[in-house]
């Protein structure tokens, strides 16, 4: 697949006050790739949420630490990745919740991760050579979606 647009990344500071910055520079990767309104948004939100978990358990709250976000539109994929050096955590390792039990038996927390996976088509994650955490993030376009959901069904 060749990449049709890559942004330099950038570095945000991690405090609640970037996220509608963060958010924008991710918003252009978007729009870059072709998505709608709605998808964009969703790529937004699914951001947004990565980066508040960031600040929050990654940190433990607004720090000295950063963001590191950078983007690319390649194939029919949008690719955003984060990276932080704060706490590890492996989204990807957590269980969808079980809406199965009773509601008083929900987890409190895990919302937000099951709002980034609706949002997002794969996460990946890894722990860098230098340190950092890096989360991976692919949204593809709805038309590359239905033929990758088809493929499956084969």
């Amino acid at each position: 697949m060749s990449i049709v647009h890559l942004m330099p990344s950038r570095r945000f500071p991690a405090r609640f006050d970037i996220l509608q910055s963060l958010c924008a520079f991710v918003r252009q990767g978007a729009e870059r790739a072709g998505f709608d309104q709605r998808d964009a948004y969703a790529v937004e939100l699914a951001v947004d949420e990565a980066c508040t978990n960031i600040i929050e358990h990654g940190y433990g709250g607004e720090s000295q630490g950063e963001i590191l976000a950078s983007w690319k539109v390649r194939g029919d994929d949008l690719v955003i990745e984060l990276q932080d050096w704060g706490k590890p955590f492996d989204p990807t390792k957590v269980p969808p919740p079980d809406f199965q039990v009773p509601l008083q038996e929900l987890p409190m927390r895990g919302a937000g991760l099951l709002m980034i996976r609706r949002a997002m088509d794969e996460l990946e994650y890894e722990k860098t050579e230098n340190g950092a955490n890096l989360l991976r993030m692919i949204k593809r376009l709805p038309a590359a979606r239905h033929s990758s959901d088809q493929r499956q069904k084969d």
